[in-house]
């Protein structure tokens, strides 16, 4: 690789985490605040009314939901080889050269997803605004039914059987969901002769 195409990845790179940042970071929470702003009365209804009580929630989901946003990027990175942001067949950052399972990504096949998904509920609480938490729920469910369908169709051709296996042994969305199912289940199962 010449000097020319590294910087050019690296403009990539930066290019990727920027429009991602002022995307999912920013302008998605601003059009959540904008929408509870708004004369609709489905935007008005409260989620939580004590004022205490809400902010208190909302960052109780907003820390973690941040935590796994970050960690998954900085997993990508450094253990992927270059970056998330490649979505609806556009490629603004170079693909990751390497199935990454450690980290998040041993919780759950989608941590960005994930975190990013718990931002929004927090957001859509500490605003107070049920539309909001509507809102963010749809974005949600085509976010999985059309990006993480497409991530994983790109996931499997680019690494095979690696990646059926990592996919029968991690969750989709939910950290530790197939997991803690199972061990509830095995717990609370009946056993013979008791």
């Amino acid at each position: 690789m010449n000097i020319m195409e590294k910087h050019l990845r690296i403009i990539r790179h930066l290019a990727g985490y920027f429009i991602g940042t002022a995307v999912f970071i920013f302008l998605i929470p601003l059009g959540f605040w904008w929408l509870s702003l708004s004369r609709y009365p489905v935007f008005r209804i409260q989620v939580i009314p004590d004022d205490g009580l809400r902010l208190m929630v909302s960052l109780l989901i907003f820390v973690p939901g941040m935590i796994f946003v970050v960690w998954s990027n900085l997993y990508l990175l450094v253990q992927g080889k270059e970056g998330p942001v490649d979505a609806a067949g556009i490629r603004i950052s170079p693909r990751t050269k390497k199935l990454v399972r450690q980290g998040p990504y041993k919780l759950t096949r989608n941590p960005m997803v994930f975190g990013i998904q718990t931002v929004y509920i927090s957001v859509s609480v500490f605003l107070n605004s049920l539309g909001c938490l509507g809102i963010s729920l749809l974005f949600f469910h085509i976010i999985v039914r059309y990006v993480v369908a497409a991530e994983e169709v790109r996931l499997f051709n680019d690494f095979g059987s690696a990646y059926l296996r990592y996919k029968e042994k991690t969750p989709r969305i939910m950290p530790l969901s197939g997991q803690l199912l199972k061990k509830l289940a095995e717990k609370f199962r009946p056993r013979a002769g008791k």
